[in-house]
């Protein structure tokens, strides 16, 4: 990749209106970005429209390793117009209701819990009724549940493999929430049939060189197989490569790695050992003692990853414990090697060129923000787009949102780490150092001694977890949360116990009306 300048500047020129987007790269960000333009703007010819182009390089693939989302997902496949037994069909799509963490609280053999799990429904209430966690903490809930399983009934169905919904559900809706498991390469062909579908053109060319005008904004980029293009708006989705975004505007990275200490990844797609293997309808997360594997089952296999860093253990011990978790099945296979680049641009919006996906940066894929972030910046520039070609303000109000994502992502994942017992090794030693902590996470942490994460302390709209997901994964790592005179304050304790009970018999009700994970997916297959 190379640039090029003008030697001199010229005058300004008076914005124009932006009625032509080159997104350089395919790919899932660069076609959901496509797809999701395309139908929060309208494709066309007439003068009302915008051209939306994609240009992918046939010669440089994709990652195509992240295989789960967050129930946002369901949203913006509604959004763009993807109904989802076709999703399910195409993607070999799962269902996903959830994390189940697995030897992150305590080194593996302690007495105590071995697991918590992080559900996507929230804690029950009923209208009117107290809330939960209080009374939790206050020891009201039946004894040795934690709070995942005490305050809903998600976990006892993800438990025995049921699926989230009934086959008569309409789409993207059932009784408790969800995200999905899927081959992101087939989600990435996918969207990219659908875009294409909605007007979006392609082009088949590598781009190879960067023009910039006076102003250092783009003003062109070169390909070997369709010469010079030019758009009024630039969407770099050429992933950790920021082609664009990096390498030509100069936005400058912002690492996570004293935060984040994971940066090498080992993944292997193994089979089922028979076809009609139950598949878990969540994510199980392994902690390992440089890192964690991802467990993640798909239709007719399951994916498996090893995320570790190579500060604390070298590659060939990385790929044994890989293959000590899968066992026998993993003879034969060899592991796709990936390096990560935690962290993110300073400036996603720099002129006329926007970031979206991993040009605009990467936070490992724990709580799966990958898929997340690309929807969110999809959404915000969609919602921002600067018709008139003032993009300055778009550009400032994007920036400002997305790194706020990003830096409260970075806090969520290290809340994972950073409360961990485990002593065992030196890589989970260090996360619970308070130097590897954000400033910003301390002063949660310290607040939430003496009361339970309340959604006071979060902005919403800088938010990609709501406070739940903290509350599960806070209390599923064991923090210690006094009440103090808060718990004075509890006048419903009859009120909380019995809707603890009640969410116990609904549970299994809800077995007995929820197919297994398996029938539903047969059942999504069969339609057409």
């Amino acid at each position: 990749m190379s640039i090029s300048s003008p030697a001199a500047a010229a005058h300004s020129v008076a914005p124009r209106p932006v009625k032509q987007v080159l997104i350089v790269g395919g790919g899932s960000a660069g076609w959901l970005t496509a797809a999701f333009l395309a139908r929060t703007l309208g494709t066309g010819a007439d003068e009302q429209s915008v051209r939306i182009t994609v240009v992918e390089s046939p010669d440089i693939g994709i990652i195509g390793v992240g295989e789960g989302s967050f129930p946002s997902i369901r949203g913006t496949l509604a959004a763009i117009g993807i109904d989802e037994a076709r999703f399910v069909r195409e993607c070999d799509a799962t269902f996903k209701q959830g994390i189940r963490f697995n030897d992150w609280v305590r080194t593996p053999g302690s007495a105590g819990n071995d697991h918590y799990f992080h559900p996507f429904s929230l804690p029950s209430q009923r209208p009117g009724g107290p809330e939960l966690l209080p009374y939790w903490l206050q020891g009201m809930a039946p004894a040795g549940k934690g709070f995942a399983a005490a305050a809903t009934m998600q976990k006892t169905v993800a438990d025995a493999c049921h699926a989230p919904k009934r086959a008569s559900d309409a789409d993207f809706m059932g009784p408790l929430n969800y995200a999905y498991h899927f081959d992101a390469g087939k989600f990435a062909a996918l969207l990219a049939t659908h875009a294409r579908s909605l007007g979006v053109q392609h082009i088949a060319a590598t781009v190879e060189q960067v023009e910039l005008g006076a102003e250092g904004a783009i003003a062109a980029v070169h390909t070997p197989q369709a010469g010079r293009l030019t758009a009024d708006l630039y969407v770099d989705c050429t992933g950790f490569r920021a082609s664009l975004i990096g390498a030509a505007m100069g936005s400058e990275f912002h690492s996570l790695s004293d935060t984040l200490f994971v940066d090498r990844a080992l993944a292997m797609q193994v089979p089922y050992d028979r076809p009609d293997a139950p598949i878990p309808s969540y994510t199980i997360s392994s902690a390992h003692e440089a890192g964690w594997s991802w467990d993640i089952g798909l239709q007719q296999r399951r994916g498996i990853g090893y995320v570790y860093s190579s500060r604390h253990t070298d590659a060939a011990r990385a790929e044994q414990v890989l293959r000590d978790y899968i066992g026998p099945a993993s003879q034969g296979l060899e592991p796709r090697q990936l390096t990560l680049n935690l962290g993110y641009r300073k400036q996603h919006w720099v002129h006329n060129c926007v970031a979206v996906g991993l040009s605009g940066g990467f936070i490992e894929p724990l709580e799966a923000s990958g898929i997340g972030l690309i929807e969110t910046a999809a959404y915000l520039l969609g919602y921002l787009f600067p018709h008139d070609g003032e993009l300055a303000a778009a550009a400032r109000l994007y920036n400002e949102m997305m790194t706020a994502r990003y830096e409260r992502i970075a806090d969520f994942v290290k809340l994972h780490y950073c409360l961990t017992q485990r002593k065992d090794s030196q890589f989970w030693i260090e996360n619970t150092d308070p130097a590897s902590i954000s400033a910003a996470l301390r002063d949660k942490l310290a607040m939430w001694r003496t009361r339970a994460p309340h959604r006071m302390d979060f902005v919403v709209d800088y938010e990609m977890y709501p406070p739940s997901s903290w509350q599960y994964v806070l209390y599923g790592m064991e923090y210690p949360t006094a009440l103090y005179a808060n718990a004075r304050t509890l006048s419903r304790a009859h009120e909380a116990r019995e809707e603890f009970r009640m969410i116990e018999q609904v549970a299994q009700h809800a077995l007995a009306d929820l197919p297994t994970h398996r029938a539903l997916i047969e059942h999504m297959l069969s339609k057409k």
